[in-house]
């Protein structure tokens, strides 16, 4: 499935959208990756057990990516509660989530990488209870230059069913592949309209 070129408006979560738009404000120079000491966003501190961030390393099919942040619930979603805390950072993704899972996910922040463009993208999972839930992911690229050297990413799961188990949501053995439903590259030039306020963003072209 290809990537399709999109505006911020394609982020359905408004948590995830004040995310962005902190990434856009850090943009120094229109077409340089931001340096992640200029993110800023109030809601950061509120949304860590939704987040990870990872480190890059290597180049082309040898990119790896390692975590040094996992949020709380995402650890519950795939399946990682009896992971040692001290042993859930400093690995890598693959390792972390198994080769089957990777695959699946690996375009999403390849694409991420290679675009130096934040990534989004949902997939209509099940839950223990046969619920339909929606797992949004935005990926955010960070680094010197066109050099992306961190990604930080944002995972909502809601479910127009109401509550849900999120518990091994993501897991080895899911109830259901999950189904992509949008993945989409936010690969246009935007300014924000008045850095004092954060959710006001303007297409350029």
């Amino acid at each position: 499935m290809e990537f399709d070129s999109a505006n911020p408006s394609i982020v359905k979560s408004i948590r995830q959208r004040v995310l962005l738009n902190a990434w856009l404000r850090a943009r120094r120079q229109p077409h340089a990756l931001p340096s992640v000491d200029d993110f800023q966003s109030d809601t950061t501190g509120e949304e860590l057990p939704d987040m990870m961030s990872f480190n890059v390393e290597g180049e082309g099919d040898s990119v790896r990516f390692l975590i040094i942040h996992e949020g709380a619930r995402l650890t519950a979603a795939y399946g990682n509660d009896d992971v040692d805390p001290a042993k859930r950072t400093n690995r890598y993704l693959d390792d972390a989530i198994g080769l089957e899972r990777y695959a699946r996910v690996l375009p999403c922040y390849r694409t991420c990488l290679l675009q130096k463009r934040p990534a989004y993208s949902i997939s209509t999972v099940l839950d223990a209870d046969g619920k339909d839930v929606s797992y949004e992911r935005l990926l955010l690229p960070f680094g010197h230059g066109d050099h992306v050297e961190q990604i930080i990413g944002s995972y909502k799961a809601i479910s127009i069913e109401g509550g849900f188990k999120i518990k091994d949501l993501m897991g080895v053995t899911p109830k259901a592949v999950p189904a992509i439903q949008i993945r989409a590259v936010i690969d246009r030039d935007f300014v924000p309209v008045n850095r004092r306020f954060a959710d006001d963003v303007v297409e350029l072209g």
